[in-house]
């Protein structure tokens, strides 16, 4: 489960709520009429959501809260009435959203809605404590909190809009470094007028750490036992139980298999907690793209970035497609309760548009007298710290260090190398420094000049978003480097972060032609020429290595021919009508053209198969089965997606 530092978790009523009466019981046959529980019918807004005994009640009546997760970020706008309609359409009353969070430029007036992973600026402090009461990250909070509530509190349910619940934190049980930290956020949210009901969210070790007075504890998927409703039980007595995350999947990282549940234990789990008149959050019912650099990394056994697609094994695909598990899942609820009558829309078509051939070439090499003038320092200096866009620092992206040798032997980054370093002699290319490699050897042959450029090109995989080293998530060299127990010094440093605006005033036009392969790294040009009507398409880059694809200035995301992920979603809604500029950074050796296919290939799938919410026993096994997918944008705004729900 994806978490964010203080997220905001809206569970957002839509338009006809599934009411759901107390004599449900355990007999799934008796089908509930709910159709007068509409905006029309519901005049008394002075009752939002409330816990009444084990029911939830809304406008004072039972309310079973059957919710999907949609991050509307992670979809491109114009779709966003789409993945509602077919939300709503499955059977779901609610909708559960995040609002990321990311203080991007705390100089400027503007603030940024930028990504759920990327802590920034905010780490430039040495000694900040995240997801504490530490005064650092309290000041953040507040003025993010300042930001972001007069936005959406006129959106709250007793004022006509759609939001009748506020998550405080996540999973902050498992964390739990700072006893006054939840009441701290709760406060902050309430006197700022969320006057919604709150929740917390953690799993069965962490409920009594993560829980706080007069705020409803829900579970997540995770560790569930029986154990786990009697320490619910110990803490608020009789209550509704909400399982705020039954995850449908877990995230894919680079050079894995995909995860994914099986659909029929994801049915007999739901049919159990309906006889049981458990509330439940279906996490994702869309999950959408990791456009850009905001995919974020996990820390299992290792540091694992996470791949580009956030299909997650979702009921829609990526691009917004129905999957068996819908149709089933509408089956199954429409057998409950009366679902709104809407009928189902074909599936969008895809585009197979002609291949396009990357014709043209400039060497990251021939461009750096072109970017703004590099950092100089005597020591290396992480993104976070670098002086760049007004003080706050660099996010994310790469960053390149430069400085000059006269020797060979052995290079050691003493695990300072975050997260993944190329390393040149020239423009010759030795060998890569990564969480796993912390040594490579620099070759001295005879014949070299006696003063060598030794450059480093850095790529932030992605921040933590949980766990307890989230505070030590600063990315390109955090220390020193040494050649021969020698620490380098005197260093150039180019920051490239590849946001828009270098893509699109920034980047030198000085192409050239590309008249063979090529190694990287390198920018490589194309135009793809669409008509009147682009429509959704997916891009696959056969004999590429890794890199970044950007399309009229916008970043896709990452591509790396280690899987899983073979094919990478370009929605209509970022196409325009003629030609459109293709711009692709790759770090290691070029193809020759980008394809373009109907189908989404997100690799290899590893089934995982959790037997029963009752206990902790899990089943693994993998098969070859390939499930399509494909997907969304960024938004920085958080209240259109919202205001379309009232």
């Amino acid at each position: 489960m994806q978490a964010f530092l203080v997220r905001l978790v809206g569970l957002l009523g839509l338009s006809s709520g599934l009411l759901v009466t107390a004599q449900l019981g355990r007999d799934l046959s008796a089908r509930v009429n709910q159709t007068f529980l509409t905006p029309y019918h519901m005049r008394n807004r002075h009752v939002g959501l409330k816990v009444e005994g084990s029911n939830f009640t809304l406008d004072g009546f039972p309310f079973l809260i059957i919710s999907g997760t949609i991050h509307y970020f992670r979809v491109p706008r114009d779709y966003w009435r789409d993945r509602l309609l077919k939300l709503k359409a499955c059977g779901f009353n609610t909708v559960t959203t995040h609002v990321p969070w990311n203080l991007h430029e705390p100089k400027r007036s503007q603030f940024y809605f930028i990504g759920n992973l990327d802590l920034n600026w905010l780490l430039q402090d040495p000694k900040m404590k995240l997801r504490t009461t530490y005064k650092g990250f309290t000041k953040a909070v507040n003025r993010y909190f300042d930001m972001l509530v007069p936005r959406i509190a006129p959106l709250q349910y007793k004022n006509g809009g759609p939001i009748i619940a506020v998550q405080v934190e996540n999973e902050y049980g498992s964390y739990h470094l700072d006893k006054r930290y939840m009441l701290y956020i709760k406060k902050a949210l309430v006197k700022r007028g969320v006057d919604v009901l709150l929740m917390t969210a953690d799993d069965g070790q962490g409920l009594i750490r993560g829980h706080l007075e007069k705020v409803i504890a829900t579970v997540h998927m995770k560790n569930i036992k029986k154990e786990t409703y009697e320490k619910l039980s110990s803490i608020q007595g009789r209550s509704p139980i909400l399982m705020m995350v039954y995850t449908a999947n877990s995230l894919d990282g680079w050079g894995t298999l995909r995860h994914t549940l099986d659909a029929n234990v994801l049915m007999k789990d739901v049919r159990e907690m309906f006889n049981l008149r458990f509330s439940l959050n279906f996490y994702m019912f869309h999950g959408g793209t990791n456009f850009g650099f905001m995919g974020g990394a996990a820390s299992l056994q290792n540091y694992l970035p996470m791949v580009t697609s956030y299909d997650y094994g979702a009921l829609l695909t990526e691009d917004g497609d129905y999957t068996p598990e819908y149709i089933s899942f509408q089956e199954l609820f429409s057998s409950v309760i009366e679902i709104p009558k809407l009928s189902r829309e074909d599936a969008r078509p895809k585009a197979v548009y002609k291949s396009v051939i990357t014709a043209y070439y400039m060497s990251l090499w021939d461009i750096l007298t072109y970017l703004d003038e590099p950092v100089r320092s005597a020591k290396p200096i992480c993104m976070e710290k670098l002086s760049v866009n007004q003080g706050s620092g660099q996010s994310y992206g790469y960053i390149l260090y430069e400085t000059v040798i006269t020797t060979g032997g052995l290079l050691a980054s003493r695990g300072h190398v975050q997260d993944r370093g190329q390393v040149f002699l020239e423009e010759k290319y030795i060998g890569i420094l990564d969480h796993s490699t912390n040594q490579l050897t620099i070759p001295k042959e005879k014949g070299q000049k006696d003063y060598l450029t030794l450059r480093i090109l850095v790529e932030n995989q992605g921040r933590l978003a949980y766990g307890q080293d989230i505070n030590k998530e600063r990315k390109g060299l955090t220390g020193d480097i040494y050649l021969n127990n020698s620490p380098l010094r005197n260093f150039k440093i180019y920051s490239l972060e590849m946001n828009p605006k270098f893509l699109k005033r920034g980047l030198p036009k000085i192409w050239k032609p590309v008249i063979h392969k090529l190694q990287g790294p390198a920018f490589f040009l194309g135009i793809l020429r669409v008509g009147n009507y682009p429509k959704d398409t997916f891009i696959k880059l056969e004999d590429w290595t890794k890199g970044v694809i950007f399309i009229n200035g916008q970043n896709l995301g990452r591509y790396w021919n280690i899987g899983p992920q073979e094919t990478f979603y370009l929605p209509g809604p970022w196409l325009q009508p003629g030609s459109n500029e293709i711009i692709v950074f790759e770090e290691f050796k070029s193809g020759t053209k980008i394809q373009f296919t109907n189908m989404s290939h997100l690799g290899t799938v590893f089934w995982r198969v959790i037997c029963s919410i009752w206990d902790n026993s899990v089943v693994l096994s993998s098969c070859d089965r390939e499930k399509e997918g494909g997907t969304c944008t960024i938004s920085q705004e958080p209240e259109p997606f919202l205001t379309a729900l009232a």
